[in-house]
């Protein structure tokens, strides 16, 4: 009988600790490097501007996360606190944070797409140490910094007269405001798009409001969410938009969450439709596009901050009470944990070189476990993009994971809900899995009280329950099984397990998605030159020949490739 890798997303979260805590630069107080080329000989790490921009503070957050999960050590205190040495540097007496000036980084200015990192960092601080005072100074000094600097638009001035708009409208005049010269017309980032990009920041300014009744933040939300929503035109009705995925998704999250906040149903609405326009042109296990019509979509890539995203997105979605919890469980399982280097041996590397102006050569190899790729295939990571692996990615994807880590198992007044298949432990519940061997999870309470088991469609109809072993009938409740338990009481709960073959089109092509349970366990065609869903136990992914390996090595081929050599050149 075929076996396959269950899923383990402290182990994903383990992987994602070696990168966050050896991709540094100790001599920079722990400063992250962005950029990471795996594909040359020798392969190397190198700084770029945006390390002391928004990788400060999303690995800030990132390390937080995986904390969260797996515990403290040295490492991770070490790297976290040199990160939130960094974030509370470089701010201008405007409230706006900008970054040192070092030999590899040209302009200093500030970006709001920036600031969206760099204020949910500051949010994780202050939930971390709700009396950090530098932390809170940052915080609502940033906040008012860009409220200052937003234009109000108060009148349209159409052919037939002026009409005054009947709601707040805050647009920023740019997306570039630099530390010696503010906003200059002919200084943009050349991303486009700016006010989608600009709106990034929403989701943190949200949180800024709701968590710290910050009524500034709030005027801020509402004039930006108008201006998206409105005036932008980025979105058509229906929530359909041209451009990048990942800006648009984060600040849906933010207009869905400003919505739960004010109760108000055509924002949460709004994000809903934006949401389903991107999983529509998504797969079905989490493989999400970096770019919605800019591309073809044969030519797209998956960029991993877009699953981060789109699981955030799930979640605030939820919390406005639709049903995306499968979503959740099929992203974070599949793609998400997909997108990450867990083996570098193929690898050329040459620890001979010293770090200097900037690089660093050494151990690349054993350094890259753990980090997630910025373009991702459905089925493979490809080598010669350079972003194969991004530090944006490396930020972001374990920020995914402690959101779902938070939401397996939860607590509400009507019990304790366990709200996805996947392994964990905490005072109030211990959840195991059979997934994808068997369709088999056991919770072992450890409270008296209320228990809730949450069921999905792949489960099918005929599932039974046991309470100690004794078999019970089936009570549904809050669209779970419920369960009366004491502390210590054991409920398994099992169902039949198929493999399903299941045809798919995204990415502009057919796909055979072979499915047990919740997991994708192949994928077809296959991939190189590192495959994914290789996920038969002793797998891994392909490990193909790189250039300053030995001779002798070999490149494992996927199984309908092996009439036929792969060159990473070709792909």
């Amino acid at each position: 009988m075929i076996r396959y890798n269950k899923f383990d997303l402290k182990q994903v979260a383990k992987n994602a600790h070696n990168f966050l805590t050896t991709m540094v630069d100790k001599e920079y107080d722990c400063l992250p490097y962005w950029f990471v080329q795996i594909n040359e000989n020798p392969a190397y790490a190198k700084h770029v501007r945006v390390d002391d921009a928004e990788l400060v503070a999303s690995w800030y957050e990132a390390i937080v996360s995986i904390e969260n999960i797996i515990g403290a050590d040295d490492a991770s205190e070490k790297v976290k606190n040199g990160f939130k040495k960094h974030l509370m540097k470089s701010w201008g007496k405007d409230g706006l944070r900008y970054h040192e000036d070092y030999p590899w980084s040209n302009t200093n200015h500030s970006a709001f797409h920036e600031m969206s990192y760099i204020l949910g960092a500051l949010n994780r601080v202050l939930e971390v140490e709700p009396g950090n005072v530098e932390a809170e100074k940052h915080s609502s000094g940033l906040v008012r910094a860009m409220r200052d600097l937003v234009f109000e638009r108060k009148v349209k001035t159409f052919w037939s007269g002026d009409f005054p708009f009947n709601e707040k409208i805050y647009e920023f005049p740019g997306d570039v405001y630099l530390r010696d010269g503010g906003f200059v017309p002919a200084h943009v980032t050349g991303r486009g798009e700016e006010a989608i990009r600009n709106g990034m920041v929403l989701h943190s300014i949200v949180v800024r409001a709701e968590k710290h009744n910050d009524h500034v933040a709030l005027d801020l939300a509402e004039g930006l969410a108008n201006h998206i929503l409105g005036l932008s035109r980025y979105f058509s009705y229906n929530g359909e938009f041209f451009g990048h995925v990942h800006s648009a998704v984060w600040a849906a999250s933010g207009i869905a969450r400003l919505g739960r906040l004010l109760n108000n149903e055509f924002y949460i609405e709004k994000a809903n439709a934006i949401y389903n326009y991107v999983k529509s042109i998504s797969s079905s296990f989490g493989w999400v596009p970096e770019y919605a019509k800019w591309h073809p979509m044969s030519e797209e890539f998956c960029e991993t901050c877009c699953i981060k995203d789109m699981i955030q997105c799930s979640l605030e979605l939820i919390d406005c009470g639709y049903d995306y919890w499968d979503v959740v469980n099929k992203y974070v399982r599949n793609q998400l944990a997909e997108n990450q280097i867990t083996d570098g041996s193929f690898i050329a590397v040459d620890n001979s070189i010293e770090d200097a102006n900037g690089y660093t050569y050494k151990d690349i190899d054993k350094r890259v476990v753990g980090g997630w790729s910025g373009g991702a295939e459905p089925n493979s990571i490809s080598l010669q993009r350079f972003r194969s692996i991004a530090g944006c990615c490396v930020g972001t994807a374990p920020q995914a994971l402690d959101l779902v880590w938070e939401r397996i198992i939860t607590k509400s007044d009507q019990g304790i809900f366990i709200n996805l298949p996947i392994e964990k432990e905490d005072n109030q519940a211990k959840v195991e899995i059979g997934y994808p061997n068997e369709g088999f999870l056991k919770v072992t309470a450890k409270n008296d009280g209320k228990y809730f088991i949450r069921t999905y469609d792949w489960m099918g109809e005929k599932i039974s329950t046991k309470l100690n072993n004794k078999l019970v009938p089936l009570m549904y409740e809050n669209n779970c099984i419920a369960f009366d338990v004491k502390k210590s009481d054991v409920i398994e709960l099992s169902h039949e397990l198929e493999t399903k073959i299941v045809s798919e089109n995204f990415r502009g092509r057919d796909w055979a998605v072979t499915w047990r349970g919740p997991d994708v366990v192949e994928l077809e065609p296959s991939g190189a030159p590192l495959q994914l869903y290789q996920r038969r136990e002793g797998m891994k992914k392909d490990i193909p020949l790189s250039p300053g390996k030995s001779q002798g090595a070999k490149m494992s081929l996927a199984p309908t490739e092996q009439k036929k050599k792969i060159s990473i050149y070709n792909v």
